[in-house]
């Protein structure tokens, strides 16, 4: 439940529970030897340890709604979809089961481990939780989902095959770069784990490189599929790695989960027309074809010592491509790298303005709307609890209103400020009005912190969310502007849904 559910209406809407717009700001501990600055040289943030709280506040308090299915992992580890307070990126946020990771150090080594590789071809780990019996992985997020969901459960158009062959050879190209860097070993490799980011590239993802927990098996329970070896010893070696990817080429040869020891009956059979995908015919030639199925045979061989190496299946595959100049998005039928405000979603007025970055129409329906969106996220006040600190801390936000009004948003940011920093009352509308006045001065990193805060304080709130957007949009991160513009129209959608059953 959010903070503002169980709070009763007041005309003004103050909320008592404290400075809470400074206790949500938690400062993170960049991994030793990282810059100080939280981005390696290629954009994706350093290596952090993030607080409970700070994952409770990215996830609404890792509400439901939050989950994502299929991102890569499966029961009893749950993965939500966050944001992160201080700089908006979106995330993925892996929670292990209560079981799992006893060994606080170890689960820390590991991670801080991961979490120094970075690759175009991963879902880089950028962070972790420890604290008491908690235990979370924070990563990259990946918008367009699985391979399982594009191989297996597609509702558009069946996976091309070029795409195919290039989701085979990024893949390797992951492997091959973990095992470089000292990571040779990932668990569970299969359709789950691959996952398609903004641009529709397939990576790899970070989870799988963390060794085994009290409560997962470093392979699923289908035994069809598990390699020989670790059914014998239950420990992994390189080799049971490319066993797993030769089972992955089988799932891109025949758009199904075939087990391996009926796939190798059909190729010794050379009935390959069974083990071919049908939406495939005619989209390739029976060479590469021939080709790719002799790839999976080799890496499905019983031994591992005759199984082929990671660098010689790239050699191969590498001469397999031919569509290595379209986008991985053209050849999926994704349309990526659209602006906000080019997106079809059903939002408000306010909604469209920041989509837009119309900031005068944002300050007209800030201005037109007051207050009364923050009805029924306060406590109300008696008579008794009017005192003279109350008093000066409502003139504080009376002449930052004034000031608002006027367009005066250096003053508006100084009197709003005190009002925050008071700390007796919380208004969501004062963050709203102080993220504008922010952005209207060119603070555009303070504007972002105010609209998160402002979700913080009340969660089902949309303007937040599209407050977010205005200011990501100006920071020029419009694939997160993007997201938070989504997130806004769903949570206005499902008050109009809530109200609509209210008046049934």
């Amino acid at each position: 439940m959010g903070l503002g559910a169980s709070c009763s209406k007041f005309s003004l809407c103050y909320c008592w529970w404290g400075p809470s717009s400074k206790s949500s700001k938690y400062p993170h501990k960049p991994l030793a030897g990282d810059s100080a600055l939280g981005e390696s040289g290629d954009g994706v943030p350093v290596f952090c340890e993030y607080s409970l709280d700070d994952l409770k506040a990215a996830t609404d308090g890792f509400s439901p709604d939050r989950i994502v299915s299929e991102h890569g992992e499966k029961a009893p580890n749950v993965v939500y979809r966050g944001t992160l307070f201080e700089t908006g990126r979106v995330v993925a946020i892996k929670r292990f089961s209560r079981s799992a990771w006893p060994d606080a150090r170890q689960f820390l080594e590991d991670a801080r481990a991961v979490g120094q590789l970075r690759s175009e071809r991963l879902t880089n780990l950028i962070g972790c939780c420890c604290e008491g019996g908690e235990r979370l992985l924070v990563a990259e997020f990946m918008p367009h989902e699985t391979l399982a969901k594009h191989l297996f459960h597609w509702d558009t158009q069946p996976l091309q095959w070029g795409m195919r062959i290039r989701v085979a050879l990024f893949l390797g190209q992951a492997l091959d770069y973990c095992s470089s860097r000292g990571r040779a070993l990932y668990h569970d490799l299969n359709a789950y784990r691959v996952l398609f980011d903004q641009d529709a590239n397939p990576r790899l993802s970070c989870f799988g490189l963390m060794k085994n927990s009290r409560d997962g098996k470093s392979y699923s329970t289908n035994l069809a599929f598990t390699p020989p070896e670790y059914l014998r010893t239950g420990r992994v070696i390189p080799e049971s790695v490319v066993y797993s990817f030769g089972t992955l080429l089988l799932d891109l040869l025949s758009g199904k989960h075939i087990p391996p020891s009926h796939a190798l009956d059909l190729i010794r059979a050379k009935n390959f027309q069974v083990l071919i995908d049908s939406c495939l015919e005619g989209h390739f030639s029976n060479s590469d074809g021939t080709e790719l199925v002799r790839l999976a045979s080799r890496c499905l061989q019983y031994e591992p010592r005759e199984r082929p190496s990671i660098k010689s299946l790239l050699s191969a595959l590498s001469s397999l491509q031919r569509d290595s100049n379209v986008p991985s998005h053209e050849l999926m039928g994704i349309t990526c790298d659209a602006t906000p405000s080019e997106q079809n979603l059903d939002m408000c007025p306010l909604g469209e303005a920041c989509a837009r970055t119309d900031f005068t129409a944002i300050h007209e329906i800030l201005e037109n709307t007051g207050y009364k969106d923050d009805e029924g996220s306060a406590n109300e006040l008696s008579f008794q609890l009017w005192t003279n600190q109350i008093e000066e801390t409502l003139e504080y936000k009376k002449q930052g209103d004034a000031a608002f009004r006027a367009k005066e948003f250096g003053a508006a940011i100084d009197y709003y400020s005190q009002f925050i920093d008071n700390g007796v009352m919380t208004s969501p509308t004062v963050f709203a009005r102080r993220c504008l006045s922010y952005i209207m001065s060119n603070m555009l990193q303070e504007a972002l912190g105010d609209a998160l805060q402002a979700q913080v304080v009340s969660p089902d709130w949309p303007t937040s969310y599209y407050l977010q957007a205005a200011a990501l949009l100006s920071l020029g991160k419009e694939s997160e502007a993007q997201d938070s513009l989504k997130d806004g129209a769903a949570v206005e959608a499902k008050l109009k849904s809530n109200s609509k059953m209210r008046d049934v």
